[in-house]
């Protein structure tokens, strides 16, 4: 049994006589099927790696450009309040230059100012504290003393230096005194 095994028979001889030149016609057809798809799959990689090249130079622009954008909103933010005191400026330079003497008209130009500086107060929105009668909130107000007072204990009496507000934000507390428990 062994010898018939080692001997290949006469029609499978033929066959693998035939089998090489078949293989290998089949063979370059795949070589080249599969040289092809790793062409195509090479470009299309390329391509995708040129698109991530360009969202990613993008994304760093637009990175760049928000932080510009931010640093110029630092930078100028002050510009357009600054721009509202100007005519307040304006009056304080003219009422100093002014030799009359008239000391009616000297308090008729110091209320056109302080109207010019309420105007750009509020073009601002920096708010006025007037907290008189109001409950003390040690958020807006300071404290400088208690008073005995007629008025329910922890209420403010009186503003010895109005406090401001910007945007809901206490800019400066107002420094006011406040009724004492009985």
């Amino acid at each position: 049994m062994e010898e018939q095994n080692q001997t290949p028979s006469p029609a499978a001889a033929d066959d693998a006589q035939a089998a090489p030149g078949v293989q290998q016609a089949g063979g370059d057809d795949l070589v080249a099927q599969l040289t092809q798809q790793v062409a195509d799959l090479e470009a299309k990689a390329k391509e995708h790696y040129d698109m991530f090249l360009r969202a990613t130079a993008e994304g760093e622009n637009i990175r760049r450009r928000a932080q510009e954008d931010v640093a110029k909103a630092h930078k100028f933010a002050i510009e357009n309040f600054a721009d509202n005191l100007l005519p307040v400026m304006d009056s304080l330079q003219a009422a100093l230059a002014d030799n009359t003497n008239d000391l009616a008209k000297l308090r008729e130009g110091v209320q056109l100012t302080a109207r010019q500086l309420a105007s750009a107060f509020e073009r601002g929105k920096i708010v006025e504290l007037n907290p008189v009668g109001e409950k003390f909130d040690p958020h807006r107000h300071q404290a400088i003393s208690m008073v005995p007072s007629e008025q329910e204990p922890n209420t403010v009496v009186n503003v010895l230096q109005r406090g401001y507000l910007i945007a809901d934000r206490v800019l400066r507390p107002a420094l006011v005194t406040v009724s004492a428990p009985r």
